[in-house]
């Protein structure tokens, strides 16, 4: 590859020192200089690479741990193989042998986005390669997650020959041998972090399991599944099959499912992402995505990570966590755009029911704990309500963990009178290996866990609450790591008052993607405001002062007590975004974190 002339950007000044509202601010291109080895170990070296001609994303890309042009490459020709995926071959044994002898193979999927669009890609792709293929999804208030014993009983009435689990499966011990004491085989697809032992399926497939030389372990469970199906069809092939589907027909269904998963972005990931919202942009879609971006007011011809994150992924969910997923796999699974609509509309129904509860339970806490944005000396939080909803309590302690910053166990109970608990973390304390450490330290204390670093779930005994709570603040105390608790926020330096235009938003828009571990840009900026005024009673939306022109900009949420404030200058950390009005797009900023003086 020829090497070119390295590109600058016009102004790339480092942020140091600055604190808005009480949250540090440190430029990414510092973050990124600190951490590069060998050939650009230093900030000089890193100023000199070219990775991307324009100015701009060049040193975004940087930043983000880019090194070389090819880590960009979006084709799907550049997709890490599928055999490198452990137990890949005896997954593609069995589903052969189930589409031959027709077999009636039953999947099992999760009850949040991941599974359900990782449950519709297995019946499109499975269904369309010859195999005789049903669903079930466990409703999470009668079953539990998983594959359960319970979920197997269940299924076992359908009398199937091959269980498939996708999203899930990897902590299934009881389930899995039950089924097998039945005569019925199983093959999990699963991304979740094992325990030190393995189930006994007949075909594991899990990038995160013992000696996976699969270079993603950021896969989520839909890709996973993804991963399979190419695998079959690559099979079938060899076996001389000639009508064989295009998978890249279901790519929206693969990038839907790792932005709401909050996978991290690798360059396998943002591959996927990236030609799944390709596809979408050009109207290549289920009936069921477009009606899922018609119901939440999203433009589906400017389809972002951000949509996918705070729009559809958030609207899918709503049925997991109040009813029953199977509503929404059948709207991904319909091709009638009229029931799509219908369904799509149930789910923005339960969504805001969902917002509902979510409020009312948050503001119980807040009568609870006082003010949640102090800061405690303590490293968690554990909370739990008597009378709180078992599908929102994860939000809930999303919501938690982002006022005081402290990783956050949020406990209701269930009909069996034990606590479900769902965890959330902050970055430098990973959830799963506390919870591991505090079962080996109490082995009898938890009764069951499973998660990643930055979510988990578990099960207790209403009993156990307060020991529970002491010895989780011991497990993050021994575990965390040196400043986790000491909030910074990553910028991407400042802008010069000629790159704050409307092409470069368009280019931000268009790039990435952007997501979990590749975050979107974002600038910190000090402006005088010509103009100000409060909307729908707790935003502000403003005019400021660029040089000898005037830039749009707004901040969602303010605290109460600013928005009676002369507004005079502001500063903090904002994005470049597009914001299109009656046919007009115009460059707006707008403010996560915002100082007003």
């Amino acid at each position: 590859m020829t090497q070119s002339k390295p590109a600058q950007s016009q102004t790339s000044q480092p942020v140091v020192g600055i604190s808005v509202a009480g949250v540090k601010v440190q430029t990414r291109r510092q973050q990124a200089a600190d951490q590069s080895v060998g050939e650009a170990n230093s900030p000089t070296d890193h100023h000199a690479r070219s990775v991307h001609p324009d100015p701009l994303l060049n040193r975004l890309y940087l930043a983000r741990g880019i090194r070389h042009a090819d880590e960009l490459e979006t084709s799907m020709q550049a997709l890490l193989d599928w055999q490198s995926l452990k137990g890949i071959d005896q997954a593609v044994e069995l589903l052969l042998a189930a589409r031959q002898q027709q077999q009636r193979v039953m999947i099992v999927g999760d009850y949040d986005a991941d599974g359900a669009t990782s449950t519709a890609l297995a019946m499109l792709g499975l269904s369309a390669m010859g195999l005789n293929v049903q669903y079930q999804l466990p409703n999470r208030f009668e079953y539990g997650y998983g594959l359960s014993p319970a979920i197997v009983e269940l299924v076992l009435q359908q009398q199937p020959d091959l269980i498939l689990t996708v999203d899930n499966g990897i902590s299934s011990f009881d389930g899995i041998a039950l089924a097998k004491q039945h005569g019925v085989k199983v093959l999990v697809t699963d991304h979740h972090l094992p325990a030190d032992t393995l189930p006994n399926a007949d075909a594991i497939v899990n990038p995160n399991q013992p000696g996976c030389a699969f270079a993603s372990k950021a896969a989520c469970g839909c890709t996973v599944m993804f991963y399979v199906l190419i695998a079959l069809r690559a099979a079938l092939r060899e076996q001389g099959e000639q009508a064989l589907p295009n998978l890249a027909q279901w790519l929206d269904l693969v990038a839907l499912a790792t932005i709401a998963d909050v996978v991290p972005l690798d360059k396998n990931n943002r591959m996927l992402v990236s030609n799944g919202l390709q596809r979408i942009r050009q109207g290549r879609m289920r009936p069921g995505m477009k009606a899922l971006f018609e119901v939440s007011g999203r433009d589906w011809q400017f389809a972002s990570s951000e949509d996918f994150g705070f729009s559809l992924g958030p609207r899918l969910n709503a049925a997991g966590r109040l009813g029953d997923m199977s509503v929404g796999v059948q709207l991904l699974l319909t091709e009638q755009p009229a029931h799509a609509h219908q369904l799509a509309t149930d789910l923005q129904n339960l969504n805001s029911e969902r917002r509902q509860i979510e409020a009312s339970m948050l503001h119980e806490v807040e009568r609870i704990m006082g003010d949640l944005t102090e800061n405690t000396a303590a490293y968690s939080q554990v909370v739990f309500g008597d009378s709180w909803h078992e599908g929102v309590i994860g939000i809930l302690a999303s919501r938690i963990k982002d006022r005081i910053y402290r990783p956050v166990v949020a406990f209701a109970r269930d009909d069996n009178g034990e606590l479900k608990g769902s965890a959330r973390s902050i970055k430098g304390i990973h959830l799963r290996d506390c919870l591991d450490w505090l079962s080996k330290q109490q082995p009898e204390l938890i009764l069951k866990f499973g998660g990643h670093a930055m979510a988990a779930g578990l099960t207790i005994r209403e009993a156990d609450l307060a020991a529970f709570t002491q010895g989780f603040e011991q497990a993050v105390q021994q575990l965390a790591e040196a400043e986790a608790l000491t909030q910074q926020l990553w910028v991407d330096g400042e802008l010069g008052a000629q790159e704050l235009n409307l092409a470069n938003a368009l280019t931000l828009e268009q790039a990435g993607p952007w997501g979990q571990s590749f975050p979107a840009p974002s600038f910190y900026g000090e402006f005088a405001v010509s103009d100000s005024r409060v909307l729908a009673g707790k935003h502000l939306k403003l005019t400021l002062v660029n040089g000898q022109n005037s830039l749009a900009a707004i901040a969602f949420n303010v605290p109460q007590e600013h928005l009676a404030q002369t507004v005079n200058q502001v500063r903090g950390v904002y994005q470049l975004s597009c914001n299109r009005f009656r046919g007009a797009t115009t460059l707006q900023l707008v403010f996560s974190n915002i100082e007003i003086d």
